[in-house]
């Protein structure tokens, strides 16, 4: 004999209503992964290279990046603090007021003024080590970008400097990006990627290498935001 359930039915209720806590759940269980977790904002402290010097607006490192996390599903604001012209000691001397309460990571991108006028890399040393320390009495965590010595000034100030990145990024548990233009010559070798890639001054890249560089760098600052939400 067939017994049909009617609306009624006592069963057909419980069975309804286990069938709508189900999909109540797989509903918010969807919901939860398709959106971004908490909003991050990261300072970005740098000198012209972070500033977007040459470049139209939206073109530069700072909205670049900035779109490239949220295309890949990050709720983050990136603060652009890059001054053109700022040497390690500039970015220190600003750090302060540069750290508004709101701001939950940071990347520093500083040392390219420091080599293009040959400043003492124990000098450039100290300012990024005293940057680091102050994000670590915040408990923030600090992506340091790196940047490599011409040999120009000789091998011994080369090994310094090239030094201070990777060590200062050890002893503060910072991540590390070893060289902000690294990207530019990973596909061509370096006069073809400084004639693609680099604006006509030879020191600051195109809107064009920005996009390199930030598809190389992008992970790293995912990586950051998320390390920030935690």
């Amino acid at each position: 004999m067939h017994f049909a359930f009617s609306s009624h039915s006592p069963r057909y209720g419980a069975i309804r209503a286990l069938r709508n806590v189900s999909l109540a759940l797989m509903f918010s269980a969807t919901a939860a992964a398709a959106e971004p977790g908490p909003a991050v904002t990261v300072l970005a402290l740098g000198d012209s290279l972070t500033a977007g010097y040459g470049l139209p607006e939206g073109e530069g490192f700072v909205p670049q990046l900035e779109h490239w996390l949220e295309s890949h599903g990050e709720e983050v604001e990136v603060v652009n603090a890059g001054v053109s012209g700022d040497t390690t000691a500039g970015g220190l001397a600003r750090l302060n007021w540069s750290l508004t309460p709101e701001v939950d990571a940071m990347i520093v991108n500083l040392g390219g003024n420091d080599l293009l006028r040959g400043l003492d890399p124990a000098m450039s040393r100290a300012n990024l080590q005293a940057i680091l320390e102050e994000a670590r009495a915040r408990d923030m965590p600090v992506l340091l970008v790196g940047l490599e010595a011409p040999g120009n000034y000789g091998p011994d100030y080369k090994q310094a400097f090239d030094a201070i990145y990777p060590d200062l990024a050890r002893q503060f548990q910072a991540d590390l990006e070893r060289s902000f233009f690294a990207p530019l010559t990973a596909r061509l070798d370096e006069p073809d990627a400084r004639q693609r890639y680099m604006q006509p001054d030879g020191i600051h890249p195109s809107a064009e290498g920005v996009a390199l560089i930030v598809e190389a760098i992008g992970p790293r600052v995912k990586a950051l935001v998320e390390r920030a939400r935690d």
